[in-house]
């Protein structure tokens, strides 16, 4: 018997088309199930505090639990291979944030390749770190720490959360950039560094602000100046450290990422509503008690902005000879 011609394309046609369908259908009914998003560090820290509020507005927005699984250790490189190893279907999202920049190089046995292995969904948002000193020290602005530091080279302490953490790297950059010599301390998290630079123990140290704002408030730390380019909302007093070095711009950020495979329609959905949860007031204002700006914007320049900060912080732990301990 002979197939006409006709039937015989529309049959092909129709064929072609199939594999298609399911990925429209799994955006269009997506999400049909709990999806979780894995947070690398553990409950009670700046990402974990960050996912869960985004997990919640996701939840509220899509009709689904938007549930925060901890999965801490190896600065956040476990629960990215959870993440890198899932189904990429959307149901496995990964809370993205600056150390995944950073351990790209600090790490030299990763068994992913983030930026090949992980597509950026949305940045949340991003939050300076500030430049805060021992009262005792006698400096009050960001010129007078620095020609104190060039008079008194390898005399002030300055502590971090760890070595390779955003902390470090922050100082590694604002050492090379205002040409000074300061002593790196690290410790095992920010809060011991904190409880040293109060007690003077240290005298100096670049931390999240969220972390800090108490301390500067009260008096018991005071601030030089904010890492970014534009002065913060929660201490709108503090001139940035750009003003007196120009160039320097550091921010702790923090975003959602997926299985490089994931469909491109359930990212988009995904960066469609993120943004415009991020775009309500009280959400906005949540993040700014938090001293964190949202920053919506979609995932191509979700993208670019790690690889920018990828090849950013490379730079610098190349510079700087640092390797995770």
């Amino acid at each position: 018997m002979t197939f006409p011609r006709r039937k015989f394309l529309e049959f092909a046609a129709g064929a072609a088309a199939l594999p298609v369908l399911p990925r429209f259908a799994n955006a269009q009914t997506y999400p049909s199930r709990p999806v979780r998003l894995v947070v690398g560090y553990p409950p009670g820290g700046p990402a974990d505090i960050g996912s869960r509020l985004i997990a919640q507005a996701l939840s509220d927005r899509l009709g689904q639990p938007f549930v925060v699984e901890n999965r801490p250790g190896a600065g956040g490189n476990i629960g990215t291979e959870v993440v890198v190893k899932a189904a990429p279907d959307g149901y496995t999202l990964l809370n993205a944030n600056i150390p995944h920049a950073i351990n790209a190089t600090l790490y030299n046995n990763l068994t992913f390749d983030f930026i090949r292995d992980i597509a950026g969904i949305a940045l949340i948002y991003r939050q300076p770190l500030v430049l805060e000193v021992h009262p005792s020290l006698p400096v009050k602005t960001v010129p007078e720490f620095i020609a104190y530091a060039k008079a008194n080279p390898g005399m002030i302490n300055v502590a971090s959360s760890g070595i390779g953490t955003p902390q470090h790297l922050a100082l590694e950059l604002f050492k090379r950039m205002a040409v000074v010599d300061l002593i790196h301390v690290p410790y095992r998290g920010s809060a011991p560094a904190l409880t040293d630079l109060i007690s003077g123990q240290v005298q100096a140290m670049l931390d999240t602000i969220n972390s800090s704002i108490g301390h500067v408030r009260t008096g018991r730390l005071r601030a030089l100046g904010v890492s970014m380019t534009t002065r913060s909302e929660a201490l709108p007093d503090v001139p940035t450290i750009a003003e007196f070095v120009r160039g320097f711009d550091v921010t702790s950020w923090s975003g959602v990422g997926a299985p490089k495979k994931t469909p491109a329609e359930i990212i988009a959905k995904l960066n469609t509503e993120i943004n415009a949860a991020l775009s309500e007031p009280k959400l906005k204002d949540r993040f700014a008690e938090l001293g964190a700006l949202v920053t919506p914007q979609s995932s191509a320049d979700f993208d670019k902005f790690i690889a920018a900060e990828t090849e950013k912080w490379g730079n610098v732990i190349r510079g700087a000879n640092i390797r995770a301990e």
